[in-house]
């Protein structure tokens, strides 16, 4: 079982809900940051005093304040701390279901587990973290699981992320296939454009573009 715990979540009531699931499993050296830079910070210096954390649980998006931060949200968070520190234990805990995301985390910055904030979230917390303090087996909550494991599931590439990326720079569509013809990127017929950004859209069920951008921001795909 895990030893030593930081839990990156600024609401205080989910907190303090993962604090006592800590408790419950017998784990009670753990640590809390309300911010990203925070616990990056706390990770860092933990390795430095050659004491470092076992697992991380991480929230993936943080409410915005005051305070200027560097890292903003969770997925950048565990991004860094996989870098400085590859054999760390890490759980995802978030509410977010948008499958992208998800399987991101775990094909970028390999997680070991996501759990989904649901009236279940708890005893899957529990689950999550006993199977992976004993296996090397990834842990999924079952509502978001079929989506990420569907085989017919539309993969996201590097063609859409850049029209995407155009889109959200004001590009039109039109000034993008110009744009792929000139740089001899494929497919790049207007028809082809047209069925990708359909599939997008259907994909993240955006009723437009500008939703699409918009829901494609919100999730760091863009």
């Amino acid at each position: 079982m895990f030893k030593k715990v930081i839990i990156a979540e600024d609401f205080e009531e989910f907190n303090l809900a993962v604090e006592q699931t800590l408790k419950d499993l017998n784990i009670v050296n753990f640590q809390h940051a309300k911010y990203c830079d925070d616990a990056f910070l706390k990770i860092r210096k933990a390795i430095q005093d050659n004491e470092p954390f076992d697992l991380l649980i991480s929230d993936l998006s943080f409410k915005k304040d005051h305070r200027e931060v560097k890292i903003s949200n969770g997925d950048e968070l565990i991004q860094k701390v996989r870098e400085i520190q590859p054999n760390i234990k890490i759980i995802a805990y978030s509410i977010e279901d948008k499958s992208p995301r998800i399987k991101s985390l775990f094909d970028n910055a390999e997680i070991d587990a996501f759990v989904l904030k649901s009236r279940n979230s708890i005893v899957e917390l529990k689950k999550a973290i006993n199977v992976i303090s004993t296996s090397d087996q990834k842990f999924i909550s079952p509502e978001v699981a079929p989506s990420l494991l569907e085989k017919n599931n539309y993969e996201i590439d590097d063609v859409d992320i850049k029209i995407l990326k155009y889109l959200s720079a004001g590009t039109s569509q039109d000034e993008i296939i110009e744009i792929f013809k000139s740089s001899d990127i494929k497919p790049n017929s207007k028809s082809a454009v047209e069925k990708r950004l359909a599939k997008l859209k259907d994909f993240f069920k955006a009723n437009n573009t500008i939703h699409l951008v918009s829901i494609t921001k919100d999730m760091g795909i863009i």
